[in-house]
């Protein structure tokens, strides 16, 4: 594909100078020294890692979970399966039935009613009651009206008279104090004005405007002056302190970076360049050597360990197995069935016994009700006969039309 680009777009190689050819072999061949004991070592921990994990701590943990399973959460869960569970169930409906019913009974049965029938004494009462506060509220209101009426008669008659002369001697003495406090405050207005506030306007205008007018200009002159002749030092210590820092540090430190630092610098680039290229190389060589030595060692490994273990176990332990399978765990495991059928065939048989105990119970609180409120209130009222309902549809022989006689449902008598 390179080969058919245009040569315009081929890539250009980079070009290297004697130092970088100088510097990569040595460089490659001392990292390639260093890192390769450390890939191999590094692989070798990968690799027992994984076998680790995949051998050891995952067939562990799934055993440690299923035992912690079989301890803690299976003994639990069947306990309230199969004891907790219906034991509620059986005390929930026994309080249901011993407790809820009863009290709903009597509620609709004895308090209701007894409620109903205090309730009509209580407003009666109550009716009582309100007639004699209406009586007690008219002879009050009779009484208030007559001291209203009396307290009406005195104001009129007293304490208007009264007011009325009151007022007209207070507004007299206000129009007195009114005309004696404006004369007075003209007078200290018209004395102010002339004494006090002319002459310090004249004052103001004709000496110390022009004086302080004077001392502004002169002021701004002399500010002109100052500045004027602090800016010129000002400027010819800049300059000074700006040729003299330029050629004692600038030049010098300039002539250094350009004559060492920068080249040491290139030097130090190129090293590094070619160390990190150089580790990289050598990881990946490194790599190789150590995925050659890994698979001579798992060849070796199989050839000594496993083939042996493998025909070991296809040869002796499976039908080893299979023998104990047949003999051992199957009739267990028929005996563990058998175990497990009458556990529950008990389980539904105390069950269907409860069942039982709860209707029996039913029944009796049932029968002790009906007892209660046939003594209460009597024995229920027996329902008669239902009245005779006229029939619907078609009229009788008598009321329909006749067919062989003269007359009619609409002609007859």
């Amino acid at each position: 594909m390179d080969l058919e680009k245009p040569p315009a777009d081929r890539p250009v190689p980079r070009a290297e100078g004697c130092l970088t050819v100088a510097v990569r072999l040595p460089v490659r061949i001392v990292v390639l020294v260093l890192v390769v004991p450390v890939r191999v070592v590094w692989d070798a921990l990968a690799v027992g890692g994984r076998l680790l994990r995949d051998s050891v701590l995952r067939p562990v943990g799934r055993a440690l979970s299923w035992v912690a399973w079989a301890v803690f959460v299976w003994p639990w869960g069947a306990l309230w399966r199969y004891v907790v569970a219906p034991a509620g169930r059986m005390l929930g409906r026994l309080g249901y039935v011993l407790l809820v019913v009863p009290a709903v009974r009597l509620y609709d049965r004895v308090l209701t009613p007894l409620g109903q029938v205090i309730g009509r004494a209580a407003r009666g009462t109550g009716a009582v009651l309100a007639r004699a506060l209406r009586g007690v509220g008219a002879g009050l209101a009779w009484v208030l009206r007559g001291m209203g009426a009396g307290l009406g008669l005195v104001y009129a008659w007293l304490l208007v008279p009264v007011g009325r002369v009151l007022v007209a001697l207070l507004q007299a003495a206000g129009t007195a104090l009114v005309a004696v406090g404006l004369g007075t405050y003209r007078g200290v207005a018209w004395l102010t004005r002339y004494l006090i506030v002319v002459p310090a306007v004249w004052c103001y205008v004709w000496v110390l405007t022009p004086v302080g007018r004077a001392a502004a200009w002169t002021v701004r002159r002399l500010g002109r002056l100052v500045w004027m002749i602090f800016g010129a030092l000002g400027t010819c210590l800049y300059w000074t302190l700006y040729w003299t820092a330029r050629i004692l540090l600038v030049l010098p430190a300039l002539a250094v970076w350009r004559g060492v630092l920068v080249p040491l610098g290139r030097v130090l680039a190129v090293v590094g360049r070619e160390t990190a290229e150089a580790f990289g190389h050598a990881w990946r060589v490194a790599g190789h050597v150590s995925l050659a030595v890994g698979r001579f060692l798992a060849r070796l490994l199989r050839l000594t360990f496993v083939e042996p273990v493998r025909w070991a176990w296809r040869t002796l332990l499976i039908p080893f197995g299979q023998a104990v399978r047949d003999t051992v765990l199957r009739p267990a495991a028929e005996a563990a069935r058998g175990v497990g059928r009458i556990t529950r065939r008990t389980l539904t048989a105390a069950r269907d016994s409860a069942r039982q105990t709860l209707a029996a119970a039913r029944e009796s609180a049932r029968q002790a009700r009906a007892d209660v409120r046939r003594t209460l209130f009597g024995a229920p009222r027996e329902p008669g006969p239902l009245p005779r309902a006229e029939p619907r549809g078609e009229p009788g022989a008598a009321a329909a039309r006749t067919l062989g006689s003269r007359t009619t449902a609409l002609t007859k008598d």
